[in-house]
């Protein structure tokens, strides 16, 4: 007896799409093969459905407790299954205050537990203040260790110097998890906001300048010579030029222990459609030029991006919407759209379905330690998303789930349509509807690979 059988869809695993049946017991995945036989409580019909693993988003931030104005975890993590998601891993900003400690941890953690629909994972901080403190967040079950390279844009969240790095690394190395960066130079950023700013600059173009291609490219390079030296694991989070994913692909082949991420916005968009757009489109290292949409595009089909990560980080309206462009909250809503732009940009720029469901789910997971999580075997939770991979539409705001209706991905027509988001083998999305109040469980890391 199945508690859950899905019937015939054509299930994207390792080697491809093939048509089968997954039977489903006790939330877990036990059985995958064509026609099952046995009864089952609940029987769906997926035929004519592609089923894919439920995405995994390591980077959110879902602003609880504190800034719920901006998101909060009920309607982030609303969105995050609307979109095709079960797990989400939230940074330890921007919320009220930070996570930096046991205490602050247990409050996110507590408040998740009440109001979010995916299973989750939570960051904790590593800045010069609290370098004491990344034991007590170990324990606790952090997913890893979040800092910034260059200004947060919080100033309860500071900014962390080589010397925090490399303390903070050799800490995170023997805890057994993983630093993840914001790599852009503070040195060059700062310097370059403060001149064009002194001469009257404050338009998009103005902020594009303030933030060029070196001020990553440096900071990468001394990233991974600090994970080098330390032998610490890595993660460079949401790079955005060609030239990064490079150097730390590199570094990898000669045994940096180092992962990448980039994000949807950057594979979509340029530096002339935030000209175009606006507030709805700045974030953190900027938008780049057309060329570097391709080279990050050519370097997840060589392998060497590994996970696709929202960095969604609204704001409330007001902050959007500052005559100076350098006054604007840098941050995108986007937690909804991540795995509808691989979906439609990624099969047209070349992505295999199994392609999809490695960057989406099954790298994010395993490199994580979220076990259980990121692939449709037995064994693993019944984490599914079903998808009409024929089916176009265009992204109006009847859409959204976010708590505010902007998107820079309003308007744009996709093909692949998402219809159904099961969490360990329940509903819990579907038409635009949530049959079942929050049961997201908290993800305790096991070791990352």
């Amino acid at each position: 007896m199945y508690d859950l059988l899905v019937r015939g869809g054509q299930l994207v695993r390792e080697g491809g799409a093939e048509q089968a049946d997954l039977g489903v017991v006790e939330g877990r995945i036990v059985d995958v093969a064509p026609e099952l036989m046995g009864d089952a409580r609940e029987e769906l019909d997926a035929r004519g459905l592609h089923v894919f693993p439920g995405a995994v988003d390591i980077h959110v931030h879902f602003n609880e407790p504190g800034r719920t104005d901006w998101e909060g975890i009920r309607t982030g993590s609303r969105a995050l299954v609307a979109g095709g998601g079960t797990v989400f891993a939230d940074m330890p900003l921007n919320s009220t205050p930070p996570v930096l400690d046991r205490a602050t941890f247990e409050a996110k953690r507590q408040a998740a537990e009440r109001e979010s629909y995916a299973d989750f994972a939570l960051w904790g901080g590593l800045t010069p203040r609290n370098l004491d403190r990344l034991p007590e967040l170990a324990g606790a079950g952090a997913v890893g260790f979040k800092a910034f390279m260059s200004h947060s844009g919080l100033e309860e969240f500071e900014s962390s110097d080589d010397s925090t790095l490399y303390e903070g690394m050799l800490q995170a190395r023997d805890l057994g998890l993983i630093v993840a960066l914001h790599a852009e130079s503070d040195t060059i950023t700062r310097a370059l906001s403060s001149r064009i700013r002194r001469a009257g600059g404050t338009g998009v173009r103005d902020y594009l300048r303030s933030r060029p291609a070196i001020a990553e490219v440096e900071a990468v390079s001394r990233a991974l010579l600090l994970a080098e030296a330390t032998g610490a694991k890595l993660h460079l989070v949401h790079l955005s030029t060609g030239r990064a994913v490079t150097l730390a692909a590199e570094a990898r082949a000669r045994g940096v222990d180092v992962s990448i991420e980039t994000c949807p916005h950057y594979l979509c968009f340029t530096g002339e459609d935030m000209e175009r757009l606006g507030a709805v489109l700045k974030c953190a290292p900027p938008l780049r030029d057309a060329s570097e949409v391709d080279a990050l595009w050519q370097a997840i089909r060589a392998g060497h991006i590994d996970t696709i990560g929202s960095d969604h980080s609204p704001s409330t309206l007001d902050l959007k919407e500052r005559a100076d462009f350098f006054e604007v909250w840098g941050g995108i809503a986007g937690v909804q759209s991540t795995l509808t732009v691989l979906l439609t940009q990624g099969r047209e720029r070349g992505l295999s379905l199994p392609d999809i469901a490695h960057l989406s789910a099954g790298t994010p997971a395993g490199r994580f330690g979220l076990a259980g999580k990121g692939r449709l075997e037995p064994g693993a939770d019944a984490d599914l998303v079903l998808v009409d991979l024929d089916r176009e539409w265009v992204h109006t705001q009847d859409d959204l789930h976010t708590r505010w209706k902007y998107s820079p991905y309003l308007g744009r027509t996709f093909r692949g349509r998402i219809v159904q988001t099961l969490l360990r083998g329940q509903t819990v999305s579907t038409g635009g509807r949530f049959p079942h109040p929050p049961q997201g469980r908290f993800l305790r890391p096991a070791p990352a690979s």
